[in-house]
């Protein structure tokens, strides 16, 4: 967006890892690469050598002062993780454990950074007590395994911290003059997807089945959902309909109804 919407201004690194991680995705599921994806990968990986140790505004482009967003950098390593995979699969070794030497550096330093040890969670961003919803994503990408403690102990933070009425997760800790934004905010619906695939991943299949049926039961009439939702007034806000509400209702459809689902798939390199 060029109007009306401060994005354009911001830095959000996360975004090159979902490039490659698409690209990488595509192409295990028999999608050559084009020309021009090819000429793209190194331009990008090249800029994230230095790029990822930079504060950025982050996924949910906060309008305060740019942060070391965990998600942020949790990306980073993914755009490295996937561009290493693929060299990997085309005999450029060399290149492979370079890329990969890169990505484990950034593997450590989000582990030794970003995770709070006394709160036992990884946190919004480097320094911060606060929690963040995009923290869910760590075990979808393959970051850390479900099972990890430190996984678990942020998935149970979550719970207690961000999750109203057993269904809507907010994205983070709110408050006046942190994110630019006034206190108080609807619930992102994507949140509450991510929660039912780490559900899944945890192998808590009845409290992800659940946690499903009632996000459908908040569909219109004709099976689409908004960006967030009022928890307090039952009602939808924000874009509608949003691309990214849907994406999560197919993720999860697919994972519960498969034995390998997409998240399993995405988190294995």
């Amino acid at each position: 967006m060029r109007v009306g919407n401060a994005a354009s201004q911001q830095l959000q690194i996360d975004i090159f890892g979902e490039i490659a991680d698409a690209t990488f995705q595509a192409f295990r599921l028999g999608v050559q690469p084009s020309k021009r994806s090819e000429a793209l990968r190194p331009v990008i990986i090249e800029y994230l050598t230095n790029a990822w140790r930079l504060a950025d505004d982050g996924i949910w482009e906060v309008r305060g002062d740019p942060q070391h967003f965990v998600h942020s950098k949790v990306m980073a390593w993914v755009a490295f993780d996937r561009a290493a995979a693929y060299v990997e699969t085309q005999g450029q070794h060399e290149l492979s454990s370079k890329w990969r030497a890169i990505g484990n550096e950034i593997h450590a330093d989000v582990c030794e950074r970003g995770f709070d040890r006394e709160l036992g969670t990884f946190v919004q961003a480097y320094g911060s007590k606060r929690l963040d919803a995009s923290l869910l994503l760590l075990p979808l990408v393959g970051f850390l395994p479900a099972t990890d403690p430190r996984i678990q102990g942020t998935l149970q933070a979550i719970e207690q911290k961000l999750l109203v009425n057993d269904e809507f997760v907010l994205r983070y800790e709110s408050a006046e003059g942190i994110d630019g934004l006034p206190a108080g905010e609807g619930a992102f619906l994507v949140c509450s997807f991510w929660l039912v695939d780490n559900y899944i991943l945890q192998g808590r299949h009845r409290e992800a089945r659940r946690l499903f049926d009632r996000l459908l039961s908040r569909c219109n009439d004709v099976g689409l959902l908004a960006e967030e939702f009022d928890p307090l007034n039952g009602r939808m806000l924000g874009n509608f309909p949003q691309a990214y509400s849907h994406v999560g209702v197919i993720n999860c459809a697919l994972n519960l109804s498969r034995e390998v689902g997409p998240t399993e798939q995405r988190a294995t390199t």
